[in-house]
């Protein structure tokens, strides 16, 4: 019996699969190699170092730094669309010419934009494309989404995450830094319905084994769960105040005034 991979190796094996693959189908395979690492920075899902590493020979390589506290508590397609976000950030280094300090720049947007994931200071449409703190949001049927439903519907799957996690389910909002090293940004605020409906298509054709978060059941690629009853949709506000309500509510928060904002239609997350 095959001895099982080392969960060190499995789990950067994994993350190793998924820049190669983002770096084939989304920037033509022109990104140099880069040193992928798991960091518990507060607030931050991710980040982009340029040349952070060297070896003994003076070899210098650069540093994405992924969270693995936020691996169990949202779509592991959002894991995705951070780590491409970073990509953006590591391709300029190389080939354009990055905004001063952690500003992202009109470059950095319209490189984003060409891959199919549109800056927005909000996350959502109609914010503003540039800025210090950034967020994303996919484009419908763009570059991104085909890509990401490619990678999930093969043998792709993040296995290993944390369980004592402390960010729960709370959305996130532009408070949430995520550049605390050089470039980063934000995730999008909700679960993009364009996501979700790559893996739903590409669902009819393929079935592999687990592609979610410490999923390893078998038949489970590509199968989007419902986080509740098919006629609940999760709304959140600013102060991140969770509720659970029927499709179309439109709802001011008693406590901070904020309008809640539908986080996950339908319920739904990839398992």
């Amino acid at each position: 019996m095959k001895k099982p991979a080392a969960p060190t190796e499995q789990t950067y094996a994994e993350l190793q699969q998924a820049y190669e693959h983002f770096n084939r189908t989304l920037f033509d395979a022109g990104l140099p190699d880069c040193l992928i690492t798991l960091q518990r920075e507060k607030r931050s899902m991710g980040y982009f170092s340029s040349r952070r590493f060297a070896d003994a020979h003076g070899n210098f390589t650069d540093e994405i730094a992924m969270n693995p506290s936020y691996f169990a508590v949202v779509p592991v397609l959002e894991t995705m669309q951070t780590l491409v976000h970073e990509m953006c950030h590591l391709w300029q280094f190389h080939f354009g010419k990055p905004g001063r300090g952690r500003y992202h720049n009109e470059e950095w947007a319209s490189k984003m934009q060409s891959i199919g994931l549109m800056p927005s200071s909000t996350g959502q449409p109609g914010g503003a494309r540039t800025g210090e703190r950034m967020s994303d949001y996919a484009l419908q049927d763009g570059r991104f989404v085909q890509s990401c439903g490619q990678l999930l519907t093969t043998s792709f799957c993040l296995t290993w995450y944390d369980r004592f996690t402390d960010v729960g389910d709370r959305p996130r909002s532009p408070a949430h830094q995520m550049d605390s090293s050089v470039g980063g940004g934000e995730p999008p605020c909700v679960v993009n319905p364009a996501l979700t409906q790559a893996l739903v298509n590409s669902r009819n054709t393929v079935t592999t084994n687990g592609v979610g978060a410490g999923d390893t059941s078998e038949n489970t690629a590509g199968t989007v769960k419902q986080t509740g009853p098919s006629n609940r949709w999760k709304y959140v506000c600013p102060c991140n105040t969770n509720v659970w309500g029927k499709p179309g509510l439109q709802i001011i928060c008693g406590g901070c005034s904020g309008t809640f904002v539908a986080a996950q239609g339908m319920g739904a997350t990839v398992a």
